[in-house]
């Protein structure tokens, strides 16, 4: 990409949604259109991204490594693509299978959790159906329970040596609760297991609730 961001032709609702994707990926965005929707120009005053208020030119895709071909004109689109293609560069054109090299998944997150699915582009309000309910029954806490283990298993790495105790500590991790606190017992499980002197039967027994 130029200067590692990501180009969009067209600012309305088609392709709103994948400005959004793109910003939450932590893609520098770049969007070319005559006209905008409000929220575009609201993302565009806040600098979250940058607005070029004019039709496209074939021209804008040199130098490039992604493009997003999301307007309401199926020709526009059709021609983002074919110069795409001609560029060697990767190309979506949002609700439009055919022309695509890529597609956006839907994705849940939860902290640093993420599902994505993905339909290839064969029905997009299925994916879309199938999001909402994974949504609906992941636990909320989620994401925190990751962010506790992550930071335990970081701190495990960085204390012990490479071991098969080390590698079960940190297998059993996932399968038990730990707490922030200093004095939690699976958090004390674990570095006794990676010390090597903690079977794995009683690591797998100790669980106790995420603290905030």
């Amino acid at each position: 990409m130029r200067d590692g961001g990501a180009f969009v032709v067209g600012a309305g609702e088609i392709a709103t949604a994948k400005i959004g994707s793109l910003l939450d990926s932590g893609a520098r965005v770049t969007v070319v259109a005559p006209r905008a929707l409000a929220s575009v120009q609201e993302l565009a005053r806040a600098g979250a991204i940058t607005w070029v208020e004019r039709e496209y030119r074939s021209e804008d895709l040199d130098g490039l490594f992604l493009a997003i071909a999301g307007t309401a004109n199926p020709a526009v689109n059709h021609a983002v693509f074919t110069d795409a293609q001609r560029r060697g560069i990767l190309c979506n054109a949002v609700d439009d299978p055919p022309n695509c090299d890529f597609y956006f998944g839907a994705v849940v997150r939860r902290g640093a959790l993420q599902i994505a699915i993905s339909s290839t582009g064969e029905s997009p309000a299925l994916v879309q159906g199938l999001r909402k309910e994974i949504d609906a029954g992941l636990d909320a806490a989620i994401g925190e329970r990751l962010r506790v283990v992550g930071d335990l298993r970081r701190e495990i790495l960085a204390t012990y040596p490479a071991s098969e105790e080390r590698k079960q500590s940190l297998h059993r991790l996932a399968q038990v609760e730990v707490c922030d606190s200093l004095d939690c017992p699976a958090r004390r499980a674990a570095h006794a297991q990676a010390a090597g002197s903690l079977g794995n039967t009683q690591l797998s027994l100790l669980a106790v609730e995420v603290q905030p």
